[in-house]
C-alpha cells in the first residue's frame, strides 16, 4: 500500500513544522517501519471538528487526538467567541474525565483560552460532564469544554464543546465554530502560552450547589424516607461518577449504598473491563456479583464521564437482569409523570423530549397523561435545544434517549447520569413503597400502554476504508430500500438527509421538518420502526429496531416478549440480507 500524495504532504508538514521532537520521532518511526496503514489513518485527513467537537484515537497525526489537534480546536473556538462577543468579558468552564491524558488535554485547552484573553473556570480535578454543563449555566459562561471520549475504549479521547446555554452547539453556531477551526492552516496560529491570571480554579463549591439543586427536584421524599435502606450497588467503572453519584444518593436520603470497590478508583486504563460502557453486560460483571452477594434491590453503573447510566434489577424469579436504555427511560418518565400527577403538579404546561431512534412508548405515556411530547434528531444537543427554545414558556420534566442517557429537570443541557441515578433509586423506592419491584412496574407499564421492544445492532468499520464502506451501505439503503421487513410491508420511508418522508403506497412525499442528518427510517405496515444511522462518534453504522404488541396481562409478558424478540431477529436478518 502506497501513501497518497496528500497524506505525504501532511506528514511532511508535521515533520518540518513547529511540532515537538517526541511527535516527530514517533512519525519517523512509523515511516522507517513502512507502517503505511497506520500512517494513512493518522494523516489522511484532519480530525473533523464536528457539531459535538472532537473524538478519536490518541497519538501523533492530524487525524488523532493530541496536543496540536486539541490546541487547534481551542484556538478556533476562541476565535469564534472573540468574534461573537466583541468588547465583552468572555469566560469558559473546563472539566475532564478519568481517561489517560484528559487532565493534560484540559490544561492545554485552558492554556490556549487564557492566551486568547478568555477567562477560564478550571475544575481542579475530574468531574462529570453534566456538572460542566451546570457550571457553564451557573457561572454565566459563553462556552465550555469537556475532555472526554465518553464510553469509548481506552485508546480514545475527545473534546466536547458547549455553548452559553450549557448545551452542545447547534445551528448556526455549530457551523461558525467549525469554520473557525477549519480556517486554521498552520500550528503557528495557535497560542499555547498560558496567561495565569486568566485561569481560576473551581471545585467543591460547584459540587454542593449542583447537589442541592438536584435534591430540590425530588418528587417522592416521603417514599425515600420509608425505604431509605434500599440496597443499592453502584459502580463508576473507573470514571468521574465516584465524585458525585454516592453524594447525590446520600443527599436524596439513601443510607445503604455499596460502591464496587474494584472499580471505584478513577483509571484511564479501565483495568477491570473490556469496554467502559454500561450498555455492555460485561462492564457490570463486578457490580452484579456484588449485588448477588448482598441481595441488592438495584444496580447502577455509570460511564467514564457520568452522562450515561446502566441498571440491573431482579426479575420475577429473583435473578438480576439488565434493562436497556429504552426500558429505563420509559420507566423514569412514567414514574415522574405518575408522581407529579399524584402530587397535583401537572398543569398542562409541561413537556417531555426524546429522539427519533428512542422507543415510541415514551410518546404513548405522554399522550395518556396529557403531557406535550417533542421528538428530536439523535443526540442530546437537540433535546437541549428544545429546552433552551422553550425556557420560560413551558416546564421541562424529563427527556432521554435509547443510548442510556436521561435528564430530569432543566439544570443542565446534556444527559446526566448523576441526577438519573438519584431518580432511578427514588423510582425504585416509590414502587417498593407500593409493594412492587421495578421489574413488576415495567410489566404493568407495558400492560397499560402496550409492549414495546427494541434492539440495536452496531457494525464497526475502522479507518478510511471503513468510513467508505459505511457510506456505501447508506447509499444502498437510500437507493434500494427494502420492500418488506419481518414479513410486513415497508409503507413509509423517512430520509432525514433529504428532509423527506415518502408514503410508498400513495407515492407521495412531504418534508420532515428536521435539520439534515444521515438517518434512514423504514416504517412497516404493522408499526415496526427500523432506523439506519452512521455513528457520529464511533466508526460504526447502527441499526435500530422497534416492534410492539398488545399485552393483555402480566401473565402474558414472557410469551409476548419472546414473539417480539423473534420478530426483531427476522427484521435484522432481512436488513443484512
Amino acid at each position: 500500500m502506497q501513501l497518497e500524495e496528500s497524506t505525504l504532504t501532511t506528514i511532511n508538514q508535521w515533520l518540518t513544522g513547529n511540532y515537538d521532537q517526541e511527535t516527530k520521532n514517533s512519525i519517523q518511526s512509523l515511516l522507517d517501519s513502512n507502517s503505511t496503514t497506520e500512517l494513512t489513518d493518522a494523516f489522511y485527513r484532519n480530525l473533523e471538528f464536528g457539531t459535538g467537537g472532537l473524538r478519536g484515537i490518541m497519538g501523533a497525526g492530524s487525524n488523532r487526538i493530541n496536543k496540536y489537534t486539541i490546541g487547534t480546536a481551542t484556538q478556533g473556538l476562541s476565535n469564534y467567541l472573540n468574534k461573537k462577543y466583541p468588547n465583552e468579558k468572555i469566560s469558559v468552564a473546563i472539566a475532564h474525565d478519568s481517561r489517560n491524558n484528559s487532565d493534560y488535554f484540559a490544561k492545554i485547552t485552558a492554556d490556549v483560552f487564557s492566551a486568547n484573553g478568555i477567562h477560564v473556570y478550571f475544575f481542579t480535578a475530574l468531574r462529570p460532564t453534566p456538572e460542566l454543563s451546570f457550571a457553564i449555566r451557573t457561572l454565566g459562561c459563553k462556552s465550555g469544554v469537556m475532555l472526554t471520549a465518553s464510553h469509548n475504549p481506552k485508546e480514545y479521547n475527545g473534546y466536547k464543546a458547549y455553548g452559553n446555554d450549557g448545551g452542545q452547539f447547534t445551528a448556526p453556531d455549530d457551523k461558525m465554530v467549525m469554520d473557525e477551526v477549519a480556517a486554521i492552516k498552520n500550528i503557528d496560529e495557535v497560542k499555547f502560552e498560558r496567561i495565569d491570571n486568566n485561569v481560576e480554579l473551581i471545585g467543591e463549591e460547584i459540587d454542593q450547589l449542583y447537589l442541592d439543586k438536584i435534591t430540590e427536584l425530588s418528587v417522592s421524599p416521603d417514599a425515600i424516607a420509608r425505604e431509605h435502606d434500599l440496597k443499592i450497588v453502584y459502580s463508576p467503572i473507573h470514571g468521574t461518577g465516584i465524585t458525585l453519584v454516592p453524594k447525590a444518593l446520600a443527599q436524596f436520603g439513601f443510607t445503604n449504598v455499596t460502591v464496587v470497590e474494584e472499580q471505584s478508583k478513577p483509571d484511564g486504563n479501565f483495568p477491570t473491563v473490556v469496554y467502559p460502557n454500561p450498555e455492555e453486560k460485561e462492564a457490570l460483571t463486578l457490580a452484579l456479583k456484588k449485588a448477588k452477594e448482598i441481595d441488592a434491590d438495584l444496580v447502577l453503573a455509570t460511564d467514564p464521564d457520568a452522562d450515561r447510566v446502566g441498571i440491573a434489577v431482579k426479575n420475577n424469579d429473583g435473578e438480576f437482569v439488565l434493562l436497556n436504555g429504552n426500558q429505563t427511560g420509559s420507566l423514569l418518565i412514567n414514574y415522574i409523570l405518575t408522581a407529579w400527577e399524584e402530587k397535583g403538579k401537572l398543569t398542562g404546561n409541561e413537556y417531555v423530549v426524546s429522539t427519533i431512534v428512542t422507543t415510541s412508548l415514551i410518546k404513548a405515556i405522554c399522550d395518556a397523561k396529557g403531557v406535550e411530547y417533542f421528538n428530536t434528531l439523535t443526540g442530546f444537543k437537540w433535546i437541549g435545544q428544545v429546552m433552551t427554545n422553550l425556557q420560560g414558556k413551558k416546564t421541562f420534566i424529563a427527556g432521554g434517549e435509547e443510548s442510556y442517557g436521561y435528564l430530569i429537570g432543566d439544570l443542565v443541557r446534556d444527559k446526566d447520569a448523576v441526577v438519573s441515578c438519584a431518580f432511578i433509586a427514588e423510582m425504585t423506592a416509590f414502587y417498593k413503597d407500593k409493594g412492587s419491584s421495578l421489574y413488576q412496574a415495567m410489566i404493568e407499564m407495558y400492560v397499560t400502554y402496550g409492549m414495546y421492544k427494541e434492539d440495536l445492532v452496531s457494525i464497526t468499520k475502522k479507518g478510511k476504508t471503513g468510513a467508505e464502506e459505511i457510506k456505501a451501505m447508506m447509499e444502498k439503503f437510500r437507493n434500494n430500500p427494502p420492500a418488506k421487513l419481518g414479513g410486513s410491508e415497508v409503507v413509509t420511508l423517512k430520509d432525514y438527509e433529504l428532509n423527506k418522508e415518502t408514503d410508498i403506497k400513495a407515492g407521495t412525499s412531504k418534508e420532515l421538518g428536521f435539520p439534515k442528518s444521515d438517518v434512514l427510517q423504514f416504517i412497516t405496515e404493522d408499526g415496526s420502526i427500523i432506523s439506519a444511522r452512521p455513528s457520529g462518534t464511533e466508526p460504526k453504522i447502527k441499526f435500530y429496531c422497534s416492534v410492539n404488541a398488545y399485552l393483555a396481562s402480566a401473565a402474558d409478558f414472557d410469551e409476548t416478549e419472546a414473539k417480539l424478540a423473534e420478530k426483531i431477529k427476522t427484521i435484522m436478518e432481512d436488513l443484512q440480507g
